[in-house]
């Protein structure tokens, strides 16, 4: 019965963990240690069970956050989340999807620990303050100050733009082509003139650049006159990542990497790129991802 809940409940205590870390194999192992957790619990004495669940993956989260803070500090170069494969389902829930998209999990990374729970909780699972509170240890006052300050945080950071499916698809259509072919003009077209790429390659990449590139015409000399540099046969598949459009990365018909968007206006205006070989093992099938 006890392993009956946990699985019962693990697609939605694995994105709580996936929300407040930003890495897959970081939920996984905070899952594992919940469940080592709830199996010394008296379930005599819990009246919810998912309630409670989810106060212990949340602990869990807040010491591996804390703990991990040296090692995120020390990374090299751009630091991304772990990018998972998702079905397009899951952009059936549109704030499900705003909530796991590498461009928000990237905003969260600027929250505290703390923050970034009372957020994750509040904002997209709906969770009553009160339970929040035991989760996170505060008072119920002090985790609605905590909310309204992380919401007002992550809002000017992130200003909502809604941007359907099709037109989502049809921009990262345009991107594939442009970049597959090598259309140096067609690439420029769909980027907007202030975009910015962002790429994660741990420093065990060569080939990704190691700060922020601005400027849709330097970036998309960068993509296309770097690969034609490197002699790689590059090529880029559709696929869907953090419940979104995205761009599988292959060399030699190897996987490389993934390519996230965001995009406004028909344009795309921000480019994650995730090439660490050490986050790309989520990739081949999709991650069941709840509220």
């Amino acid at each position: 019965m006890t392993d009956d809940l946990f699985v019962t409940h693990r697609g939605l205590l694995f994105t709580v963990a996936y929300e407040m870390l930003g890495s897959a194999a970081d939920a996984e192992d905070v899952l594992q240690d919940s469940w080592l957790r709830w199996n010394q619990v008296d379930r005599s004495e819990v009246r919810d069970p998912r309630a409670y669940l989810v106060r212990i993956v949340t602990r869990q989260s807040l010491n591996h956050l804390r703990a991990s803070a040296r090692r995120r500090e020390s990374y090299v170069g751009e630091w991304l989340p772990e990018p998972l494969l998702t079905s397009p389902d899951v952009a059936d829930d549109v704030e499900l999807a705003e909530s796991v998209s590498i461009a928000m999990l990237t905003v969260l990374e600027t929250l505290g620990p703390t923050e970034r729970a009372v957020f994750v909780l509040r904002e997209v699972f709906d969770v009553p303050y009160d339970e929040i509170s035991e989760a996170v240890d505060k008072s119920p006052a002090a985790v609605r100050q905590i909310a309204h300050r992380a919401k007002e945080h992550v809002t000017a950071r992130r200003p909502r733009v809604a941007v359907d499916r099709a037109e989502q698809e049809a921009v990262v259509a345009k991107f594939l082509a442009a970049a597959n072919s090598g259309d140096l003009q067609g690439l420029m077209d769909v980027l907007a003139p202030d975009v910015v790429s962002v790429a994660d390659g741990g420093g065990l990449v060569r080939g990704a650049a190691p700060r922020p590139i601005h400027g849709a015409d330097k970036i998309a000399r960068y993509l296309i006159g770097g690969l034609a540099k490197l002699g790689l046969p590059f090529e880029g598949k559709p696929t869907w990542v953090n419940g979104h459009p995205a761009v599988r990365g292959e060399i030699g018909g190897e996987l490389a990497g993934t390519i996230s968007f965001e995009i406004e206006g028909g344009r795309i205006t921000r480019i994650f790129s995730v090439a660490n070989p050490q986050k790309l093992g989520r990739l081949d099938v999709a991650a069941q991802l709840v509220r």
